[in-house]
């Protein structure tokens, strides 16, 4: 059966996840839109190629009128667009762009009549630490419970407070027993598909802070009949970009190039890798296999950074780190580098909100994904296999 071409545009094009998703949905056959801005790098997309398929559109997410015009004719708008950064000197980016930017993006295709379906790229961040346990897409009562209170939360400022008191509240009488009946019998009446919602008591980033509001804003959408599908990557790796969403790759040539001799804290940590091409198959699969209003983890192995380390030791025949580094040491060097980024203007190579987040865990299930997408990420092992060699023939590591 041939498969239907279809008009897509993708926000966030020239980053390291969009411009990889540029590729496959060419390979896929669809007239791709890439949006970018005038001052991005665009060297990770096609430009060289000469089919009629693919074609830029300029614009910014945070200006709606450029988004009216990019996505004109189109059939799916992906958004792939976000600051990713764990601190930025000005914090109101995060929300101008990953909330502000979603909510044009939403708005843009309600206006737009071609748009039949949109897939937002939000992040497993945006549904908070796991620690202790490992969450998937199904969590029950408390999952409507959660959702009323995300909504309280993060769409109406105003009910900051007064929604802590609420929710809690309703989670005491569901402790009790109370209303566990009530909850039971309307929680498909609030959303049909619900996974762990933020609990908003605390972020660790300002990014994973923006992405929790913006899941409230698509499920909102959602709710109201907008043709969204919602993805959840976990720490994306891989070659590609040297982005800050290329986290993994960024610690690998601090820990080969002698920066960072020691393992990362005691190794309770725990953060879900996925590669970036089994990522970017999720996502075109969404669009082939993808329910309307449904939410999909495009995670892959929980693991801890003593693990990253101890596996890229086996792979390259290299010693491992014989000592440990300890958070609470880390995180004063975080706040130190953060200190003199404010004043140099420097990115700071590590700074204290990215220590937060690694005193948490952010384990998290793909098993939906895998059952409804066909979606399947390779081993963590396996990934380093094909990243290291990658690092290595660029010259920014040794071994």
């Amino acid at each position: 059966m041939m498969k239907e071409k279809k008009v897509v545009l993708v926000t966030g094009a020239s980053g390291y996840l969009g411009g990889s998703l540029c590729r496959a949905l060419l390979a896929d056959g669809h007239s791709v839109r890439a949006f970018v801005r005038r001052s991005s790098d665009l060297g990770s997309l096609p430009l060289s190629s000469t089919s009629s398929s693919f074609e830029l559109a300029y614009g910014d997410v945070t200006d709606l009128p450029s988004l009216l015009a990019a996505s004109s004719g189109c059939d799916v708008v992906f958004h792939t667009a976000a600051v990713v950064e764990p601190w930025l000197p000005d914090p109101s980016r995060f929300l101008s762009v990953n909330v502000g930017g979603l909510k044009n993006v939403l708005e843009a295709c309600k206006k737009t009549k071609s748009v039949e379906k949109i897939i937002y790229t939000s992040s497993f961040f945006a549904l908070g630490s796991t620690d202790g346990y490992v969450a998937d897409e199904e969590q029950g009562i408390y999952s409507a419970i959660n959702h009323f209170q995300a909504k309280i939360l993060f769409c109406n400022p105003f009910w900051n407070k007064l929604g802590h008191s609420c929710c809690f509240f309703i989670n005491f009488l569901l402790t009790l027993g109370i209303i566990s009946a009530f909850v039971s019998s309307r929680a498909s009446v609030v959303y049909s598909s619900l996974l762990q919602v933020h609990q908003g008591k605390f972020f660790c980033t300002e990014y994973e802070k923006s992405k929790a509001i913006a899941d409230a804003v698509a499920l909102h959408a959602a709710s109201e009949g907008l043709p969204i599908i919602l993805l959840y990557p976990g720490v994306i790796y891989g070659p590609g970009k040297m982005t800050a969403g290329n986290a993994v790759a960024r610690i690998l040539i601090e820990r080969f190039n002698g920066r960072l001799p020691g393992y990362i804290g005691d190794g309770k940590d725990k953060v879900s890798l996925c590669h970036v091409e089994d990522v970017v198959k999720g996502h075109v699969a969404a669009l082939h296999k993808g329910r309307m209003g449904e939410r999909y983890l495009l995670t892959g192995e929980n693991v801890s950074f003593v693990d990253v380390f101890n596996d890229a030791a086996l792979i390259t025949k290299t010693r491992r780190p014989w000592f440990h580094i300890p958070l609470w040491l880390i995180e004063i060097y975080g706040w130190i580098s953060v200190f003199f980024a404010r004043i140099t203007g420097a990115v700071p190579t590590i700074s204290y909100p990215t220590v937060w987040v690694l005193k948490h865990q952010w384990a998290y299930s793909c098993r939906k994904a895998r059952e409804e997408l066909g979606y399947s990420p390779r081993s963590m092992n396996e990934g380093l296999e094909e990243i290291l060699p990658w690092l290595k023939s660029l010259g920014l590591i040794k071994y």
